[in-house]
């Protein structure tokens, strides 16, 4: 594949953004408004912890000539099997984040087009097969579109960040409300692992090293971009509306951002805020969908997954990989479909928080044991097992559960590769 079809540095920055700007900044301020300061400082972790994580990847791309994706990183420092574990489990993570951003786009849709809420499954499964549509036509449009999306997302955040200054200067201090709950480690660790499941995907770059432009630069630098102006957009308005709306009222809210922008300004605007939500969920759900796609077919190339899987159309795409993903996403879809909408939020925030962690953790070492970026690393380190504690034994068990369900295709995997390199009789 020649640059010339390959995502730019802004292209990329997109892709991350992209992916952590998505339902999560809209439903967010709810969730972590009953924590009081302790979200406050969950959030500060939080974006410092991840800094740190987007810094050891960071220095890991650059240290490597060319594209190279996680479980290649984890592979040349801990063997294939590491590798293909935390690679498997990473692409478990992105298609079931896919699913609940299709079901979490449906929602905010379905206020403008009721039809769409009469029939939810169905509606989520034409959204998840309507974006892979999109990433079996062209990586191209793949990033236009998650270029677009990540611009019309930022108004209605630029709205309420406006909003919250605009307060801050006329007012000061006046208006601000007195978080109710009171500081505890606990209620710290449990903030910061629901802050930590808005800005995963500050990885997405390097999962999809092998569709950017001059990777070993780009790669870290939409990284270390697009982590640190996502967690300043989500410190800042989530912050910000907290202390300034009352926590109950907040709390109990289904559309915080909505809420907010009705009490301080008026009905009108609120109401479009729906349409931002709907269309922030899809970008995000663009940009996972290349993810799952790319993490997929980069364990076929490496013989760590059948070769079945390994088929690519002319452009390069791994059409066979995005169809199983969507599949799969589509199964969890339906699996689901009686839950309610928090229900099924809830639980897919602590299942993707805690499979995805152990990738961070894995980096973390990684880059330890090549001494490349040691202090950040012991850091990254450190705050992957806290906010693996804050998941819960549940939702950590499940996803080292889902790890292990990979290693029948593993061995399948190498077992064709053992016959490959059989010499003929």
């Amino acid at each position: 594949m020649s640059d010339r079809a390959r995502l730019g540095l802004p292209g990329a920055i997109a892709l991350v953004m992209g992916g952590m700007i998505g339902t999560g900044v809209f439903l967010l301020p709810a969730a972590l408004a009953p924590f009081g300061w302790n979200a406050i400082i969950g959030w500060l972790i939080t974006i410092g912890g991840c800094l740190c994580l987007a810094y050891v990847i960071s220095a890991l791309c650059r240290s490597h000539k060319g594209a190279i994706g996680p479980a290649e990183l984890v592979e040349l420092s801990f063997g294939r099997p590491a590798g293909f574990l935390i690679a498997f489990s990473y692409w478990v993570s992105c298609w079931t984040t896919t699913a609940a951003l299709a079901v979490g786009a449906l929602s905010y849709l379905s206020a403008f087009i009721p039809f769409l809420g009469e029939h939810p499954a169905l509606s989520a499964l034409a959204l998840i097969w309507l974006l892979t549509l999109v990433n079996l036509a062209s990586v191209r449009l793949v990033g236009g579109v998650q270029l677009v999306t990540m611009l019309l997302k930022l108004i209605p955040l630029a709205v309420v960040g406006g909003l919250i200054a605009l307060l801050f200067a006329n007012t000061g201090t006046a208006s601000v409300q007195q978080p109710a709950a009171a500081l505890s480690f606990a209620a710290i660790n449990a903030a910061t692992s629901i802050a930590l499941f808005a800005v995963i995907g500050f990885e997405a770059a390097c999962g999809a090293s092998h569709k950017i432009a001059d990777p070993q630069r780009n790669v870290a630098r939409a990284t270390m971009i697009g982590m640190a102006l996502t967690g300043l957009i989500y410190l800042f308005i989530c912050t910000g509306m907290m202390l300034l709306m009352p926590t109950a009222q907040l709390a109990s809210s289904p559309a915080p951002l909505a809420l907010f922008i009705a009490t301080y300004w008026a009905p009108g605007p609120a109401a479009v805020i729906g349409i931002f939500a709907a269309i922030s969920a899809i970008g995000a759900l663009n940009g996972w969908t290349l993810v799952q796609g790319e993490m997929l077919l980069e364990l076929a190339r490496r013989d760590m997954m059948p070769a079945w899987f390994a088929k690519t159309a002319p452009n390069g795409i791994g059409v066979r990989c995005l169809l199983i993903s969507a599949a799969l996403a589509s199964l969890l879809v339906i699996a689901n479909s009686s839950r309610s909408m928090a229900a099924l939020f809830s639980f897919i925030l602590l299942l993707t928080t805690s499979i995805t962690i152990w990738l961070y953790l894995a980096v973390a070492l990684v880059a330890l044991k090549q001494r490349v970026a040691i202090p950040a690393a012991i850091i990254g380190l450190l705050f992957g097992l806290w906010a693996l504690v804050g998941t819960g034994w549940d939702a950590s068990l499940l996803g080292i559960l889902l790890m292990l369900a990979g290693l029948p295709f593993y061995w399948l995997a190498r077992r064709e590769a053992s016959h490959r390199l059989r010499p003929a009789t």
